[in-house]
């Protein structure tokens, strides 16, 4: 049994669908216009990055298509735990032109929501590059806890090792959060 299954989640400024190989496309138009950011993983293989997470069993992976319907990102449920009843969401990325939008906000809105409301998770997990200082900034603006730092935790495409920013949001949290992301999309 798949957990979480595959679900679609939309409100008015975003739509995520379960990632399908016919997403490669659009998709690879949209990693095209991030250029090169040492410290995260963008796709350069698109169709290969959607193979790869449609098949790993602890992940659920989501086009994120934009308001006029176009594929313009990725996102995944990752490192899920059906016994702990815990996710995190991650290998997350927005063509450029999505950025500084409200998409990223609605996108973890309807994410929290399905994991908190519907999957009954006790806690969701963010993490990423501790010098990835945009994605640390629009975690932190979510309302997440800094848990810590997990030193040089992985071994970048580049070679380089990432210390690893690890936040998290538990459920006694989640209704204050909640009311926070609404607002900021009114």
């Amino acid at each position: 049994m798949t957990w979480p299954a595959p679900v679609t989640l939309e409100n008015a400024f975003v739509r995520l669908e379960p990632l399908q190989p016919d997403h490669a496309p659009a998709l690879t138009a949209a990693a095209a216009t991030l250029g090169d950011l040492w410290y995260t993983s963008i796709p350069q293989d698109v169709p290969a990055e959607i193979e790869s997470r449609i098949a790993r069993p602890n992940m659920q992976p989501f086009a994120v298509l934009g308001p006029d319907g176009a594929p313009i990102g990725m996102t995944t449920y990752l490192n899920t735990d059906p016994h702990n009843k815990r996710v995190e969401i991650g290998a997350t990325w927005l063509a450029k032109t999505a950025q500084g939008t409200k998409v990223n906000t609605a996108m973890k809105l309807l994410m929290l929501t399905h994991a908190f409301e519907a999957l009954g998770c006790n806690v969701v997990e963010l993490r990423t590059h501790r010098l990835n200082r945009q994605s640390r900034a629009a975690i932190e603006r979510l309302g997440a806890q800094l848990d810590g730092i997990l030193r040089n935790h992985m071994i970048m495409p580049n070679g380089t090792l990432r210390d690893t920013a690890v936040y998290s949001i538990i459920g006694a949290e989640w209704p204050a959060i909640k009311a926070h992301l609404q607002a900021k999309l009114t």
